[in-house]
């Protein structure tokens, strides 16, 4: 049972964090078994679950690389931990090279099937990416023929959990953490009824930098 009551934190903070809190760690614990000093890239940087994933792998000791479309975004990434950003125009996994020869030891998923294939171009013999979310709304791999779609040495997971995947000590220890200004949630914006269209207009023109949350007033 989490203790943060609204006069800590507002109810927008923490009707955004539950469910992005969970996949984002479900993700990189079972997905991914992430471990401190490991590099790790995030397909799809901008995207709450993608925020919010690169807070808890940096609060973990990990190097998080980090991908955007829009290069007005790149601060925005910076500003919650990220260690290196790229701008993802679908083929990323040379420029990760670039920083990390030999490939990161793991990589996350979010943007879907079409960028699948060069996120695990970037991954190192013997490491794992995870394939979690579906930005695209691509969710299938046409024609799959492992042998030739999957980079020798490299493992390939999924994530799709529930909320009770993710211990109440680690939602009450990152609400203790934002509430002292030691961790982000990263909200986007905020809507009441009345702006839901608007709110779909932005989702779906790939504006949004974190989470949107609905508000009733």
């Amino acid at each position: 049972m989490t203790s943060i009551h609204p006069e800590r934190l507002n109810w927008a903070t923490l009707g955004a964090v539950p469910e992005m809190l969970q996949t984002a760690y479900g993700s990189l614990t079972v997905g991914l078994d992430m471990q401190p000093g490991q590099w790790i890239l995030i397909r799809g940087g901008t995207s709450s679950v993608g925020m919010a994933a690169s807070i808890l792998a940096k609060r973990h000791g990990l190097t998080v690389v980090s991908t955007t479309r829009n290069p007005a975004e790149a601060d925005a990434l910076r500003d919650i931990g990220v260690d290196f950003v790229i701008e993802d125009d679908a083929e990323v996994a040379p420029r990760v090279r670039e920083h990390f020869p030999s490939g990161v030891d793991c990589a996350l998923e979010l943007a879907g099937t079409p960028t699948l294939q060069d996120t695990l171009k970037s991954v190192r013999v013997h490491g794992v990416a995870c394939f979690t979310g579906m930005l695209s709304n691509e969710w299938t791999v046409k024609d799959f023929y492992p042998i030739d779609y999957l980079p020798r040495g490299v493992r390939l997971t999924a994530y799709s959990g529930e909320a009770s995947d993710l211990p109440a000590d680690v939602l009450q220890g990152f609400l203790d953490d934002v509430a002292a200004g030691k961790a982000q949630v990263p909200v986007d914006s905020v809507y009441d009824f009345a702006g839901i269209q608007e709110a779909h207009r932005r989702m779906e023109g790939g504006l949004a930098r974190g989470k949107m949350v609905g508000q009733p007033r």
